[in-house]
């Protein structure tokens, strides 16, 4: 039977379950990513199995989110995170060496591997014709430790791609269109495959751009053919001999499709609070901006770059304009100096900031109150700039740049200037002195620990009977950053599990933590629409409720990756039988599930009573028998925790 890219990738790393629609799978784990907002935890559960040395081919640890040093918090995390790759055999990114995605598809990606990390982007590597997926940190300690990774089997949506970009359209336009298409939930449960003949137009670093953001669309991973663009890409990076050919059989077919012509797209951008709320740039031209933000793993190339800094050539940025230029690893930074480029942007009036994800993750240049930012990032959800009243877009390079010089967003084909033409060049220069690789096995190193980092909180088996208030009631779409705020106020607390919860929910409801600190040792609900916990990868918008009694999430939907870290660290997750149910509870109602232990193992129907109204309503869950394991231990922790002998 033919197979395209994505069954050619699941199949070559299967160890059990079939190829079937919904069923759970589990694969072998080639290489692993961690970055250090979420690796600090890894590198704690990896210590808590007991594990001397990691079983992948190769992992490595990226210093990427946490730069900013205003104290001691992260610099210590810095140091511990050197202490643990030395320790369990990881490579070590040192801090400004960039962004954790670009950085391992110059140096480690390698096509037909897979890849799992602890970042909810890491799915930018199936650029490579890589399997490679985003998960919650404690799956990526577990596959460190030699374990197969379990998910449902995906449906693989394939997207044909033909005509050819029209000047002033770019990578970015294009996952645009998909997520106008198909929503921020549109990709759930799904693989998205791209083939056709369009593909010999877009780079290497084109399909980064539209790998990376698979994930605003909620896909389990989005995969490429590996052909000769791949194969330039490895042979400019001095990896040539990594390359294979990874194509899809001639007759493949998909369980779903779609069809995108490139020359009828035309610049388009995400207006605030959601990256699928897309427009074309035309229909809200001429509003007033006060930053365009250029950089981040979504626009990570350099022709990112490149052709901002020809558009401004011997020009300037509006005298209102913040025009911040992210380089997105240290690699870049140097070819960009080296070709001409960063001088342009310097020149033109940018700002020029460290390797790193910086602004994307609310890690400094939080845009002016209430003003507009352009940006090439990945995502715009309330407050994640490090601005309260925040208004993000997102767009291309193309028209970030075009609005930095006007003042106002700007369709750039209204410029009047000629579109630059960008050459991948054959040679670059490769810097690979800021990756510490790991040391030789039988070291004996001691993690070095700061006063901020805390051991992980202990998290007691499931009870039978769970009952509680409804502290909180969300509507669609809640994501991560609104669970658990990112930027340098929290980051810098990722392993101080007690610290870090005070700020659970914070943006939704600033009083939640005085009240759910009461029901800690008696338990709490959180009501929720569809698609919940959409967004980042971090497990700490799991653990930090959970530390605070949360037992359960009664949801119309979950959103893939922290349905599995719900379920990880002993919250169930929950869906309404009738979605209708979901306007009939209210915040403050007190919910019990009776017997709910014991329904789970039998897997009797579940019911949900709210004492306040006297109403019952049906619920279901879609966890495997392994997956309810996890939660009747308390965590997957504790199961880790409990074998014997630890892995060693």
């Amino acid at each position: 039977m033919p197979r395209n890219v994505a069954q050619k990738l699941i199949e070559s790393h299967l160890v059990s379950g079939q190829m079937r629609v919904g069923e759970e799978i589990g694969l072998k784990i080639d290489q692993t990513l961690t970055q250090d907002a979420t690796g600090t935890l890894v590198m704690l559960e990896l210590e808590a199995m007991g594990l001397d040395r990691v079983k992948t081919e190769l992992s490595a640890q990226y210093i990427d989110h946490n730069l900013l040093q205003v104290d001691w918090k992260n610099a210590d995390d810095h140091l511990f995170l050197r202490s643990a790759c030395r320790k369990f055999g990881i490579w070590y990114s040192r801090p400004g060496n960039g962004v954790s995605h670009p950085v391992h598809m110059e140096r480690f990606g390698i096509p037909g591997k897979s890849l799992l990390g602890s970042d909810s982007h890491t799915c930018a590597a199936g650029s490579l014709g890589m399997l490679a997926i985003g998960v919650g940190g404690l799956e990526v300690a577990l596959a460190m430790a030699g374990d197969p990774f379990n998910v449902k089997m995906p449906a693989i949506m394939g997207v044909r791609l033909t005509g050819k970009f029209p000047d002033w359209v770019s990578a970015k336009d294009l996952i645009l269109e998909m997520l106008r298409r198909h929503r921020v939930s549109g990709g759930i449960g799904k693989i998205i495959e791209y083939y056709g003949p369009a593909l010999g137009q877009l780079s290497a670093m084109d399909r980064h751009v539209i790998a990376n953001m698979g994930a605003e669309l909620g896909a389990t991973t989005s995969v490429f053919p590996s052909d000769d663009i791949t194969k330039h890409l490895l042979e400019v990076q001095g990896r040539g001999t990594n390359w294979i050919e990874l194509v899809a059989d001639e007759g493949a077919d998909y369980d779903e499709h779609d069809e995108i012509d490139l020359s009828t797209l035309e610049p388009l951008i995400a207006l605030p609070g959601n990256p699928d709320k897309v427009v074309p740039v035309r229909e809200v031209a001429g509003r007033e901006i006060y930053q365009a933000y250029i950089g981040s793993s979504a626009n990570p190339g350099l022709r990112d770059f490149a052709v901002p800094a020809m558009m401004v050539d011997g020009r300037q940025a509006h005298d209102r304009v913040s025009f911040d230029i992210s380089p997105t690893s240290r690699q870049i930074l140097e070819n960009m100096t080296s070709l001409g480029y960063l001088v342009k942007l310097i020149h033109a009036g940018g700002r020029i900031h460290q390797a790193g994800c910086n602004g994307c993750i609310g890690m400094g240049q939080a845009p002016a109150t209430g003003r507009i930012s352009l940006r090439t990032v990945p995502r715009n959800f309330p407050g994640r700039s490090g601005t309260k009243d925040d208004q993000v877009y997102l767009c291309s390079p193309e028209t970030a740049t075009a609005s930095a010089l006007t003042g106002v967003i700007t369709d750039p084909r209204t410029l009047g200037m000629p579109y630059p033409k960008f050459q991948e060049p054959d040679k670059i220069i490769i810097n690979t002195r800021m990756l510490i690789p790991p040391d030789q096995p039988g070291e004996q190193v001691k993690l070095e620990k700061g006063p901020n980092i805390q051991s992980l909180p202990p998290l007691e088996p499931f009870p039978e009977t769970i009952e509680g208030p409804v502290l909180l009631k969300v509507g669609d779409d809640i994501s991560t950053d609104e669970i658990m705020p990112a930027g340098n106020e929290v980051l810098p607390f990722r392993s101080n599990i007690p610290q870090i919860a005070r700020f659970t929910f914070s943006k939704i409801d600033p009083n939640y933590y005085e009240r759910a600190i009461q029901y800690k040792d008696k338990g709490s609900f959180v009501v929720a629409g569809i698609n919940y916990g959409q967004g980042s990868s971090r497990e700490h918008a799991a653990l930090a409720p959970r530390f605070l009694g949360l037992r359960a999430v009664i949801a119309k939907g979950f959103a893939r990756i922290h349905w599995q870290n719900l379920i990880n660290f002993g919250v169930v997750p929950l869906e309404f039988a009738n979605p209708k149910d979901y306007s009939e509870i209210s915040v403050g109602d007190y919910l019990i599930i009776e017997s709910l232990r014991a329904l789970l193992i039998s897997a009797r129907p579940i019911q949900v009573q709210d004492k306040s109204t006297g109403q019952v309503y049906e619920l279901r869950h879609s966890m495997s028998p392994r997956q309810i394991d996890m939660i009747l231990a308390g965590s997957l922790i504790n199961i880790s925790r409990n074998r014997k002998p630890p892995h060693k």
